[in-house]
């Protein structure tokens, strides 16, 4: 009979989380913290050890360390506070799974079926079925954790989310390219990570490259590498980010920014499979699944010269459009609370939202998306003392200017007037920020205090 280890500091889930396991046919040990978890690895190596990540005497990737050099177990990190760099480094560490709280227990059952399937006597067909049947059996409970609205390292409930969703697990395990299109802050980065995590190459490389952030100099020597003495410093071969991330998962964020020039190459890769180093010629063989994201329209940057259409086509095998926080009904509500239990957590405190914070978090129209929004729980939280109320939130956030984010007009009204009433509107939304309007109405700073002081005028 396989056997389970499960370390987690809530008395409660583990005990449930024991009960579960069990009920897969494991015999199975607890503990609370990493101490105990070591004691009991003395004692017994387990066939799959679930560990949450945060633990009152460490993290569980210490432990993923203690395994290394033991017999074959398969880890499973959880957590209830998702992040890009605790995944990527729980896997490259040779975690086999990372699971959010609260767990996908379809996607839990799945796990413990294939490790079951190792145990000597347990033939596939038998696993197989053990699997399909766990499948079967808690339509219930993937039900409800698709309610709470999470995918991955994604959080959200909305519909526009939910399809997201959807679309982001039928290209996972597939090595499709997908090309991640939406503006900054909707979590392009989260969604690769996620896809990553939930394709087949779960255990290789994720490697995110940011186009945009990387010198036109240097950036080819990053994606291809160099051999010695190519140029000027290269004292050592330099493998490139393609070869590092041979067997798994390239992420490429900003393609746009990638200068034209070296974008005739990347698509020459992405066909062939191979790339030469630079100053070499020998051709080296890369298998790399790559996702690309951009914040442009792409078709736009084509236009404008700064992504190639032949390399727009070959990226855009399956687009995904991430939607804007504006447009993710609900969603404010979620996000903003999770934040707020994670600084809790982090600090042990019990802070909380009061009626009329929330009402003005969901009044803003959120240009930042959900990265603005957890800058600003943020700042709440050192603002606030028990309660986040109004006065802990910046003030250009969900006020009655900031609430007004659309004007009507009757049609025949004169241009002048339209425009009158669109300059002092958004001059109310941004608190009174002059810099700040003129550059969102796309005006020049002189021109915005001409027209305040024409609109002067004509009231006096």
């Amino acid at each position: 009979m396989p056997h389970a280890l499960a370390v987690d500091d809530d008395p409660n889930f583990l005990s449930a989380l024991a009960e579960l396991i069990e009920g897969q046919g494991f015999t199975t040990n607890t503990a609370l913290n990493l101490r105990d978890a070591r004691v009991q690895l003395s004692h017994r190596s387990p066939d799959v050890a679930l560990v949450d990540l945060y633990l009152p005497d460490g993290s569980g990737i210490d432990l993923l360390k203690d395994l290394e050099s033991g017999a074959a177990t398969e880890v499973v990190l959880m957590t209830g506070h998702a992040d890009v760099e605790s995944a990527v480094q729980a896997l490259r560490l040779g975690a086999s799974d990372y699971l959010t709280k609260p767990l996908d227990i379809g996607h839990l059952k799945s796990i413990l079926a294939n490790v079951a399937n190792m145990q000597p006597g347990v033939g596939a067909a038998g696993a197989a079925g053990e699997a399909e049947s766990g499948r079967e059996g808690d339509g219930r409970e993937e039900g409800a954790s698709q309610e709470v609205g999470r995918l991955g390292l994604l959080l959200g409930a909305s519909e526009p989310m939910l399809l997201t969703y959807e679309m982001m697990n039928r290209v996972a395990p597939t090595d499709a390219t997908v090309l991640l299109v939406g503006e900054s802050g909707t979590g392009k980065d989260l969604a690769a990570t996620t896809l990553h995590l939930l394709s087949r190459r779960a255990k290789a490389p994720f490697l995110p490259l940011n186009c945009g952030a990387i010198s036109p100099t240097l950036i080819e020597s990053e994606l291809f590498g160099h051999e010695r003495g190519s140029f000027t410093g290269a004292q050592h071969r330099h493998k490139g980010y393609f070869e590092r991330a041979h067997g798994g998962t390239l992420f490429l964020d900003e393609i746009s920014e990638m200068p034209i020039e070296l974008q005739v190459k990347l698509l020459r890769v992405l066909e062939t499979g191979t790339l030469a180093r630079i100053g070499g010629d020998q051709q080296v063989a890369v298998d790399v699944r790559v996702i690309a994201a951009t914040n442009r329209d792409p078709h736009r940057a084509v236009a404008d010269g700064k992504l190639r259409e032949d390399l727009l086509y070959r990226l855009q095998v399956f687009p995904i459009q991430m939607p804007p926080l504006s447009e993710r009904s609900g969603d404010v509500d979620l996000l903003a609370t999770y934040f707020l239990d994670q600084l809790n957590e982090r600090q042990g405190t019990g802070k909380r939202f009061a009626a009329e914070a929330l009402e003005r978090l969901r009044n803003h129209s959120w240009p930042g998306n959900v990265r603005e929004l957890k800058n600003v729980i943020h700042r709440a939280f050192i603002m606030a003392d028990e309660e986040i109320t109004s006065r802990s939130l910046p003030r250009e956030v969900g006020g009655e200017a900031g609430a007004a984010r659309s004007l009507h007009f009757q049609v025949g009204a004169s241009i002048a007037d339209v425009e009158h009433r669109l300059i002092v509107a958004t001059l109310d939304a941004y608190a009174g920020n002059k810099r700040k309007t003129a550059e969102v109405l796309g005006v020049s700073l002189k021109t915005l205090y001409n027209r305040l002081n024409t609109y002067r005028v004509s009231e006096a």
